[in-house]
């Protein structure tokens, strides 16, 4: 008899502890933006203290641990104390920064980087070009800052792109700034000869077809997203493509290519109604 209740004590203890664990995971929370009276603001969701340090970011941050979102957090501390880009600039980098590029700063740089964008030419203020010499002598790390903390009216990017993506948008950059600038000596052969005719009048250059951007018509189906690759440890740039394997693609990031023509998708304001950007009448009511 006395083993008998010794049992069923035992259950009686398991049971409880078993209720007591579910509660871990069924105890009282807040979900994710809910309101709350504890706090002034009226909100569940608090800033983190100042110098907090992430463990784990991405997807799979929020699993138990967080032990998979650790990797993605030392390759943003290995691409942020960089002082030079530590990635090998090949096309697998080159595509990743056009891409993100075309989102984040062709509105406002245009697409050959000489700041007249379609947003400046609906009256925003106009950023400098590439092309000068003060941006092109200008360090990586400047460029970089300049993505992640902001510069004059340009807000900062530092929440919407990652630090091995601004390390691939200041490789694209570069090479906006070579393509307006490249010198002739280090243009392949056929190309200096092609030049030389060109000079002598002896070459009629004839554009490429699409090779002339036109007005509204700026953007373009962004190429393949490509996923970068942690940098190497030592923050050192390596020389050459080869030396690096090849980036693997991200699934799902490939934005999808425009339906119809930006003049189509937005349209042009009528000369006598507000624009619908800036809402300011046209200048032919303003008389300028």
């Amino acid at each position: 008899m006395m083993r008998l209740g010794f049992a069923l004590l035992i259950m009686t203890l398991l049971a409880g502890c078993e209720r007591a664990r579910q509660d871990m995971y069924d105890q009282p929370r807040y979900k994710p933006y809910a309101a709350s009276r504890m706090f002034e603001d009226g909100a569940s969701a608090r800033t983190a203290p100042e110098g907090t340090q992430p463990r784990a970011r991405g997807a799979f941050a929020g699993s138990s641990g967080g032990r998979l979102g650790t990797q993605a957090v030392e390759t943003d501390i290995i691409a942020e104390r960089a002082q030079a880009n530590p990635y090998p600039v090949d096309m697998a980098l080159l595509r990743r920064g056009q891409e993100r590029f075309t989102i984040y700063c062709m509105p406002c740089h245009s697409p050959a980087g000489d700041g007249d964008g379609l947003v400046v030419r609906r009256g925003f203020p106009p950023p400098p070009s590439y092309h000068q010499d003060r941006l092109r002598n200008a360090s990586d790390r400047h460029i970089y800052d300049v993505i992640k903390n902001g510069y004059g009216v340009m807000v900062p990017y530092a929440d919407r792109v990652e630090p091995a993506d601004r390390w691939a948008i200041v490789a694209y950059i570069r090479a906006l700034q070579l393509s307006q600038h490249a010198p002739v000596a280090r243009l392949p052969e056929a190309d200096r000869s092609r030049l030389a005719a060109i000079e002598a009048g002896r070459f009629e250059v004839v554009p490429a077809p699409g090779a002339i951007a036109q007005p509204n018509q700026q953007q373009a189906t962004p190429p393949e997203s490509l996923a970068l690759p942690p940098p190497p440890s030592n923050g050192a740039a390596q020389a050459g493509p080869t030396s690096q394997p090849a980036l693997q693609s991200m699934p799902g990031r490939t934005p999808p290519a425009l339906a119809a023509p930006l003049r189509q998708r937005v349209g042009t304001p009528p000369q006598s109604q507000p624009g619908p950007q800036t809402g300011m009448p046209s200048g032919r009511e303003t008389g300028s």
